[in-house]
């Protein structure tokens, strides 16, 4: 980072894919920036506009995002710098971080921001751990002002967690204790202009283990303080919440549906991980974790719901995500393409 801008490939600012397609809107132009024709063709419809055809986008415009957990091998081997690149060629428009270093020398956070910015890529949110063990460790709990500070060094819009609300265990009390702590990180947040937010996994649909007839997740719901804390729900792991825990530990059928939280409250849903998933009802989980797009989750009619709880608003933002990919940017790749097609018949 010590070189001058104005000889740095990485740093200075370049003619971006999207003003590229906008104003050749053909082949062409995919073929320079090695493109696929999927996602090159989707983008290029989006930018011509109402007049453009018989359909229109399912995403909505300018939040295709990607948790850059899935992409951690390459950050450790080649930098953030030709990590974003990469993701700028394939169209997307936010990142969400999962930690601030890399593997091929020091970033600060501001660098790390104006980097981001460089490649057209908006820093929307970010996971920190909620407490450590480690009373140095970098946590909500441990350094909260520290954490704070550098998500408005990134000029993050949101903040948050994917630890487990079962910091004090998996009773009711227990829960409520934690969405107290919760609402203080979030309250701090708001302060800053940002919101916190927990990222789900699978447990959180689980049922209290001192009330068998209470699920946790709706514990964190009614605990939380709707102004300060929000919710970026994993799809992928929802569905396996599902499958696990449809029958309360007594026996009884307590199944629910993952979109109908979001519906019930979209406002408080702010972001979204696209994870898919082939079912296979004889693993633990009921899912066997896969490409988005090569799964049985599906994410069109997912994404079509939310957009019409909207009303046509676009605040919510949709996060790509595998935790373990076998090729870490060609999921990047193909996760973009899929999201990009998905497309259904204008009304009208």
């Amino acid at each position: 980072m010590s070189r001058k801008k104005s000889v740095d490939p990485e740093l200075s600012h370049r003619l971006s894919r999207r003003n590229m397609l906008g104003v050749t809107a053909g082949a062409g132009a995919a073929a320079l920036l090695g493109l696929s024709a999927g996602t090159a063709g989707a983008v290029g419809s989006a930018a011509q506009g109402k007049g453009a055809g018989a359909t229109q986008p399912v995403l909505p415009p300018n939040r295709l995002g990607i948790q850059l957990y899935s992409l951690r091998d390459k950050i450790a081997e080649i930098g953030f710098a030709a990590v974003f690149k990469e993701l700028e060629s394939f169209g997307y428009d936010e990142i969400e971080y999962a930690g601030y270093t890399q593997g091929i020398g020091n970033i600060s956070v501001k660098q790390l921001a104006r980097l981001a910015k460089s490649y057209g890529l908006n820093g929307i949110g970010s996971h920190v751990n909620y407490a450590d063990s480690n009373p140095d460790g970098y946590s909500f709990a441990t350094k909260l002002e520290q954490v704070l500070d550098d998500a408005e060094a990134l000029g993050l819009e949101h903040i948050g967690t994917a630890s487990s609300p079962a910091r004090y265990g998996n009773t009711v009390d227990a829960y409520k204790r934690a969405a107290e702590e919760f609402n203080t990180y979030g309250e701090a947040a708001r302060a800053r202009g940002m919101k916190f937010y927990q990222h789900n996994h699978g447990d959180e649909f689980g049922f209290a283990t001192d009330n068998p007839n209470v699920r946790l997740y709706d514990v964190l719901l009614e605990e939380t303080d709707p102004k300060f804390v929000f919710l970026e729900m994993d799809i992928y792991w929802a569905y396996t919440g599902q499958f696990r825990f449809s029958v309360t530990p007594e026996g009884k059928p307590r199944p629910f549906e993952p979109i109908d939280y979001v519906v019930q409250q979209p406002h408080r849903y702010p972001l979204f991980h696209v994870k898919d998933g082939v079912h296979d009802p004889d693993s633990r989980d009921g899912y066997d974790m896969t490409d988005v797009g090569d799964g049985d989750i599906d994410y069109k009619t997912f994404i079509q719901k939310v957009n019409k709880t909207n009303k046509g608003r676009t605040y919510h933002h949709w996060q790509v995500e595998h935790d373990q990919p076998v090729d870490s940017i060609a999921f990047a790749r193909k996760s973009a393409d899929h999201l990009h097609a998905l497309t259904e018949k204008k009304k009208g």
